[in-house]
């Protein structure tokens, strides 16, 4: 997702697209390109991204835990996405400070709708869970101006040291202490 995000060329070792299959339908939907290389998958992105819509079911399907960073990749992503949230009606904690970075998107219920922009702001935004915290990294690489997420321990649950390797890969990110 940050490949995609920030239209980046990546190969991610590792990575099996047997395990992946829903997330990267719909990645290539919106314009990805998704290569299988040799232990792992080439990402590359596309110029003009097209929005997609989403709804996360249980395992095969599009799932829960990917909602939100998919979300920052739709911010800014021209045209109009809508994600249907059918595992945790709930989960849209994020929607409310990916606003605050200048993104548009409404929620009704279950459904989040998203108005893709050119651009986010960076802005002070404050994390909720491990998820939103993926989310608010995502759309901070590509977000003109500082972003500070605050509340960043939730993504050591999930992302084992995800701003050393984002630095490694060019991005220009750090943590401080809270």
């Amino acid at each position: 997702m940050a490949a995609a995000i920030t239209k980046g060329d990546c190969v991610i070792r590792g990575a099996f697209r047997e395990h992946l299959a829903a997330v990267l339908d719909k990645l290539t939907d919106c314009g990805v390109k998704i290569e299988d290389t040799d232990g792992g998958l080439r990402v590359r992105p596309r110029k003009n991204l097209k929005p997609v819509n989403i709804t996360t079911l249980p395992y095969p399907c599009f799932p829960t835990d990917m909602q939100a960073q998919m979300m920052s990749l739709m911010s800014v992503t021209p045209g109009v996405s809508v994600f249907t949230e059918k595992i945790y009606p709930d989960r849209f904690m994020h929607v409310a400070e990916l606003n605050r970075m200048g993104a548009k998107i409404m929620r009704e219920g279950p459904h989040a709708i998203i108005e893709g922009k050119k651009s986010l702001s960076g802005a002070p935004v404050m994390a909720s869970d491990l998820r939103a915290s993926a989310a608010l990294v995502l759309a901070g690489l590509v977000a003109k101006g500082k972003t500070e997420i605050s509340r960043i321990y939730h993504l050591d649950r999930g992302y084992e040291n995800m701003e050393l390797k984002l630095q490694k890969l060019g991005a220009r990110v750090w943590r401080e202490r809270e």
